[in-house]
């Protein structure tokens, strides 16, 4: 009888557990649910400063170049050295009127955080941005950069700043996060303190990707 007991008492903690994990995954399905696939050939606008730009090496280099080659999508680079979120806010209705993207990838705020600009200001461009993107239409994934720490630099364990999770679930956008933050994070990957070198686009293309994949917008072969 006790052995019974024990028995019918696992199968009970068993079920409790399964039920668990299936919230779990049903809470994460609506968190981040399937977006819409964007076809080979469509035009993906890339809104970023000198980590888009490709600064530490050559322009074929970029990300934003590699990026196009392995999803056959038409990138539009407007990464800008030294931009901040209210200039690619200022950009953005001129972009969003020339190239009439299906897709924006926003990669700003480094060089807010590195100037010591107010998060709360970051926070409300960023916003303003995905505002002005969704009024058009247009698909939006924000892609997150990593907190300025030369000591979490120089020990290689970067971690994303916050201020993008909020935006995201406050905008409801998807969020891409730590592929910045884990390149780097490897000196080998690095051309400087915050740019990465050849090799190191080549790992936030392919991690990008992945992402994308991830998010339903790169469509399975």
């Amino acid at each position: 009888m006790a052995f019974l007991l024990a028995v019918m008492s696992g199968i009970e903690h068993m079920k409790k557990l399964v039920l668990v994990i299936f919230l779990v995954l049903l809470a994460c399905a609506e968190k981040h649910p399937p977006q819409p696939a964007i076809a080979q050939g469509a035009t993906v606008l890339i809104l970023g400063d000198s980590l888009s730009y490709g600064t530490g090496a050559k322009p074929e280099e970029a990300y934003p170049e590699l990026l196009e080659k392995a999803t056959g999508w038409h990138i539009v680079n407007a990464g800008i050295p030294g931009d901040t979120t209210s200039g690619g806010l200022q950009r953005l209705p001129n972009l969003l009127e020339e190239h009439q993207p299906k897709l924006l990838l926003i990669e700003l705020g480094g060089n807010d955080l590195l100037r010591q600009v107010p998060t709360k200001q970051v926070e409300e461009n960023l916003k303003s941005i995905i505002a002005q993107a969704k009024t058009q239409g247009v698909q939006i994934a924000l892609v997150a950069i990593p907190e300025i720490s030369p000591l979490m630099a120089a020990v290689g364990n970067l971690s994303d700043h916050p201020l993008y999770a909020r935006v995201a679930e406050e905008t409801k956008v998807p969020l891409i996060t730590d592929i910045f933050s884990d390149v780097l994070s490897r000196h080998d990957l690095k051309a400087d303190q915050i740019h990465p070198n050849a090799q190191g686009y080549v790992e936030v293309a392919k991690t990008m990707q992945e992402a994308l994949k991830a998010l339903g917008f790169v469509q399975a072969p």
